[in-house]
């Protein structure tokens, strides 16, 4: 995609639970990349700490390399695992992945810019 000719850029922010199978929370779609801004995991837990492990798939779901691997999440508490000084671009038909240690312990928020060269 050549980012000098966008021809809209949508500002989003999605937010959910996270399960032991994982999950792509997001999956690019052809002629389109998104700008990855933040990425926060809380720690709904009032008692448990939970891991974390956050991944992208640069090939379509082929492989995938962690960003964060098994990051312990305090009970109560919150993990920034992408922010101002880390954010990334994801190209067409790449992946974004969370996966917890345990069901429905942790949530997520993620905000993203999805942009559209058609």
């Amino acid at each position: 995609m050549d980012l000098i000719n966008v021809s809209s850029i949508i500002p989003t922010t999605i937010a959910g639970a996270i399960v032991t199978g994982g999950t792509n929370i997001i999956d690019v779609a052809a002629d389109k990349v998104a700008k990855v801004n933040t990425l926060i995991i809380a720690n709904i837990d009032g008692t448990n700490a939970a891991d974390v492990t956050v991944e992208v798939s640069v090939d379509n779901g082929s492989n995938y390399f962690a960003l964060a691997k098994t990051v312990s999440v305090p009970a109560d508490a919150s993990l920034v695992v992408i922010g101002k000084d880390n954010g990334f671009y994801l190209d067409e038909t790449d992946l974004l992945k969370v996966t917890a240690s345990a069901d429905s312990d942790l949530t997520y928020l993620c905000s993203f810019e999805l942009m559209d060269d058609a």
